[in-house]
């Protein structure tokens, strides 16, 4: 397989340097093609976004011999692993969840990362996660020293299926040698992420199949407890809408969430540009060719980073995400909705930013007597508590200064849409804020909206921060 690569690399020097940038963009090409052939849902306004996108320097005239291997994007790359440790099972899991380890030369944490996963995590859980370990290092006598380690520790998960080590022989890699110097690194400094971003190539590929989520940490990372059925009610609460990645860190390639027939194009895309970036900034560009333009991030962050020294020559990281939070089971539920407001919406500051973990709000200018903002679940459900906080740190004069909160049954259809026909009143705003607890014991019947009504009329905008709802029976999973 090398001699391939080196093969290619000479057979390149000899063509003419005018025929580079034209396959380059040919390339480039060919892979929007595909990726709006099998996406066709992508609106006008994206697509000019992967325009913009395409005239940012990303290009790989190395992997311009390739191009025949990658102009399929929804197929595997071609490798030949080594299992040591476990097999995959037949049952498709609810979750894969991909580490890539290298030799450190100070500290090692994988072990604490993989007893974090499974300690986190409940018997019920377990169940619905495969942890899939890529131990990367070309140097196999420290590859099967830890596998050793591993499978003494960790034997019933790999007995299981919970647990797969796996490796990608060294002669199935590109070349790592006469690496392009992007942004003025070191020799090795390119070598190191241009091998890493293929290590996560093979480990993605590896894990196309065995669930329908990926989860991609890094080998120093601590989790919070019960971070999957976290994971889940935020899964549940994005159905219906478009996302390529939902992230629950905010540091580096840690707490990734990738659907899993996305993994070969994502595997495909590290393998190509492997030596323009680092895998995160990759990512972006990843996410952008598929048309998620922002950030989906999610608070609290399910991940933290304990590592002290970096896989890079040991240098020293303290990196932590100050969002992260050990217990994540308080999470909302936030079922699925379809979102209304009669409210001047502020440029993109829409309806749907408030029912959300995510960062974002909605912001509406001043609004008057009588105007509302409604929640219409997709199926009428059982409600324990009712969080909702307007305004914000640096815009405390943006708050509901009067309004009352509301809960409906009975929809029936009107030109806007289905709407409930009876509300019964829950409480009302203090202070721009209100939580009702108990409200399934409150209420008799299946809640179908959640109404928030303006009492009065107010010349200061309004901003609803968050709106946390908790089911008594989350939804299906």
């Amino acid at each position: 397989m090398r001699l391939v690569w080196k093969s290619l690399d000479k057979m390149r020097c000899f063509r003419k340097r005018s025929t580079i940038p034209f396959l380059v963009v040919l390339i480039t090409f060919l892979l929007f093609i595909n990726l709006y052939m099998e996406d066709g849902y992508v609106l006008e306004e994206d697509k000019r976004q992967l325009r913009e996108t395409s005239l940012h320097p990303l290009n790989s005239e190395r992997y311009v011999h390739s191009f025949k291997d990658l102009t399929n994007f929804s197929g595997t790359i071609n490798v030949t692993y080594r299992y040591l440790a476990g097999t995959p099972l037949p049952r498709k899991k609810y979750l894969t969840i991909g580490l890539s380890s290298v030799r450190r030369k100070r500290g090692n944490y994988l072990m604490e990362t993989i007893k974090s996963i499974f300690d986190q995590s409940s018997y019920e859980e377990l169940k619905e996660i495969v942890v899939v370990v890529h131990l990367a290092d070309f140097d196999l006598t420290w590859c099967e020293s830890l596998v050793q380690e591993i499978s003494r520790k960790f034997a019933h998960h790999i007995i299981a299926g919970r647990l797969l080590v796996i490796h990608a022989p060294e002669e199935y890699y590109p070349s790592l040698e006469g690496l392009k110097r992007n942004y003025n690194d070191p020799d090795d400094r390119v070598r190191f992420r241009s091998k890493q971003n293929v290590d996560y190539a093979f480990l993605l590929n590896f894990c196309t199949n065995l669930s329908h989520f990926y989860m991609m940490l890094e080998d120093d990372v601590r989790c919070s407890r019960n971070f999957l059925t976290a994971l889940k009610k935020v899964i549940t609460s994005r159905e219906g809408s478009y996302w390529v990645t939902l992230e629950f860190s905010k540091l580096g390639y840690i707490g990734k969430l990738y659907h899993s027939r996305d993994l070969p194009r994502l595997a495909h895309f590290l393998l190509m540009f492997y030596q323009e970036m680092p895998c995160d900034w990759l990512l972006i560009h990843f996410r952008g060719l598929l048309a998620q333009k922002d950030v989906i991030r999610f608070k609290p962050s399910l991940f933290q980073h304990m590592g002290y020294y970096s896989s890079y020559k040991g240098a020293e990281n303290k990196l932590k995400d100050d969002d992260f939070e050990e217990d994540s089971l308080d999470l909302p539920d936030n079922p699925p909705a379809t979102l209304y407001t009669n409210i001047n919406v502020f440029e993109s500051y829409d309806a749907s930013k408030a029912y959300s973990s995510v960062d974002e709000y909605f912001w509406g200018k001043a609004p008057s007597t009588g105007d509302f903002y409604v929640i219409v679940f997709h199926k009428s459900i059982k409600i324990s508590k009712i969080k909702i906080i307007t305004g914000t740190d640096d815009r405390q004069n943006d708050i509901l200064h009067h309004g009352a909160l509301e809960v409906g049954e009975k929809l029936v259809g009107t030109k806007k849409g289905r709407q409930c026909s009876s509300y019964v009143t829950l409480g009302e705003f203090k202070n721009g804020n209100i939580e009702v607890q108990d409200v399934d014991r409150k209420i008799s019947f299946d809640i179908e909206c959640v109404r928030i009504v303006v009492t009065a009329s107010q010349k200061e905008w309004l901003i609803i921060r968050s709106i946390s709802l908790w089911t008594t029976q989350p939804p299906n999973l």
